[in-house]
């Protein structure tokens, strides 16, 4: 077993990517205490699933809520992290404009209080989970980090940017070494149910039209959860004092060619039908990843058709769709 060299806190922890950051930050060694709120945005089932397993493998699982400050104060007098990583939100780009109060609540306020307990509890390394969604309607082809990202189109996105912000006050005032690490569409085994993949297979199992924008005109940069992670964990092992990076694959598909491949391996192609674009949503998602590539050795290198087919290889073992 290798040995234990610091303890990292990492927030979502049940959830699609947090459980296998959580995963991966062990298999280095590091001591991973996870901490969820399993709220009900989607199945608290999966999330429970996820958290057993982890405990299974040796991670402790605290429940709680990062808008309570007096409870992540116990937490980080119980076991002194000196790594946080901070992938808890209330995630969603079109929800998000239905209940802004409550996303703020969660991606801003939470942080704010994660952040102070960083500086009460002196952390090394402050890793925080952001979003491509946060470059708007960007002109630019692939989107970077240099851009200001001054004009989110939903209350999500403008909650991650502000709380990018927010870690650069801590960054400059307390010198907390803070990376945001912006997420490019993220997929894999463990993927929430409200994502794409699992409502591709949902249609093609029931034999539902699938409505898509433009049909599945419209490009994604779609990136493997593995990929991702190992950009997280990298970011936690380098304290770089603040920084802005995309974690993304570089290379935009259209959802249709994505729809098309996951329908080869159910064995049924699901019925396309348009459906108008909300304003929140954007044509494209296309990562420059050149600086996590130079900061993080970041290669993301698993091809799209063999994320897809391990995502479909996980779903179908599971016991309810």
């Amino acid at each position: 077993m290798a040995k234990v060299t610091r303890t990292v806190l990492v927030t979502g922890a049940a959830g699609f990517i947090g459980s296998h950051a959580c995963e991966a930050l062990k298999a280095q060694g590091d001591l991973v205490i996870g901490f969820d709120n399993f709220n009900d945005y989607y199945d608290v089932a999966q999330k429970r699933a996820n958290a057993k397993a982890l405990e299974i493998a040796g991670i402790e699982i605290v429940e709680g809520d990062i808008r309570n400050a007096d409870h992540l104060e116990q937490v980080f007098r119980e076991y002194q992290p000196s790594i946080v990583v901070h992938l808890a939100a209330m995630a969603g780009v079109r929800a998000s404009v239905d209940e802004p109060h409550y996303y703020f609540d969660v991606n801003l306020s939470g942080t704010l209080n994660l952040l102070e307990q960083a500086k009460a509890f002196d952390v090394k390394n402050f890793i925080f989970a952001s979003t491509s969604s946060a470059y708007g309607l960007t002109k630019s082809r692939p989107f970077l980090e240099s851009e200001a990202a001054d004009q989110p189109l939903a209350p999500y996105p403008a909650s991650k940017r502000c709380a990018e912000l927010l870690g650069h006050a801590y960054w400059h005032s307390f010198k907390i070494p803070f990376t945001s690490l912006r997420f490019f569409t993220v997929f894999g085994p463990r993927n929430r149910p409200d994502m794409l993949p699992s409502i591709v297979m949902r249609s093609s199992d029931n034999g539902e039209p699938l409505s898509l924008y433009y049909r599945g005109g419209v490009h994604r940069d779609w990136t493997y959860v593995d990929d991702i992670v190992k950009g997280v964990v990298s970011a936690s092992n380098r304290p770089l004092g603040y920084e802005i990076i995309n974690l993304g694959r570089g290379s935009p598909v259209h959802i249709r060619e994505f729809v098309h491949e996951l329908g080869k391996l159910a064995g049924k192609q699901p019925e396309i039908l348009e459906t108008p674009m909300p304003p929140a949503d954007v044509p494209i998602t296309f990562a420059s990843i050149e600086k996590a590539k130079t900061l993080l050795d970041y290669h993301p290198s698993t091809e799209l058709k063999q994320g897809i087919r391990s995502f479909y290889e996980w779903y179908r073992k599971q016991p309810t769709h």
